[in-house]
């Protein structure tokens, strides 16, 4: 059997971090998660995800993201179930996270983003390797991650001594 679960979204609201009463730390946040797919009405419906991390990660996540942080999940689906103060059985299903990866740069999930966020608004220190032709196209002064930034700069010699083994 197989239960895997891997999410990229933003986080709706700054993680909440708790210690269990033996003192092991626990983070619980709510991804908003795009489908791939529209509507009846053409809108792209989103779903929000309930995540929980423990241990170390569960306070990297606290302290390293946010409210609108971009954030690639990679965990299982559990339910537990608990008695309400109605009496009534409760049952919740989030992921349990194994890990969490921090999917944009420290602070870019902050509100000065600018509108489309920070990939359409890079700071110019971004782009090092950037040339005036591909400055010039709609890339708008940024490396994308698919171009290679080598690839005008011609054949490299390297001889056996300089290789380390």
């Amino acid at each position: 059997m197989m239960n895997r679960v891997i999410l990229v979204g933003r986080l709706t609201k700054d993680p909440e971090l708790r210690y269990t009463p033996n003192g092991v730390p626990v983070a619980t946040f709510t991804l908003a998660v795009n489908r791939t797919f529209t509507n009846q009405q053409g809108e792209k419906e989103t779903d929000f995800i309930n995540c929980v991390i423990w241990r170390r990660p569960a306070e990297n996540v606290a302290n390293f993201l946010k409210k609108g942080s971009l954030a690639g999940v990679d965990g299982r689906i559990q339910t537990r179930n608990y008695e309400g103060q109605d009496g009534k059985r409760v049952y919740v299903t989030e992921v349990m996270a194994e890990s969490v990866q921090f999917l944009e740069p420290k602070g870019a999930a902050s509100g000065d983003r600018g509108e489309g966020g920070y990939y359409n608004n890079p700071p110019k220190e971004r782009a090092p390797f950037s040339n005036q032709n591909q400055q010039q196209s709609n890339n708008q002064g940024y490396t994308r991650i698919d171009e290679d930034p080598f690839a005008n700069s011609g054949q490299i010699d390297i001889s056996d001594d300089d290789l380390p083994f």
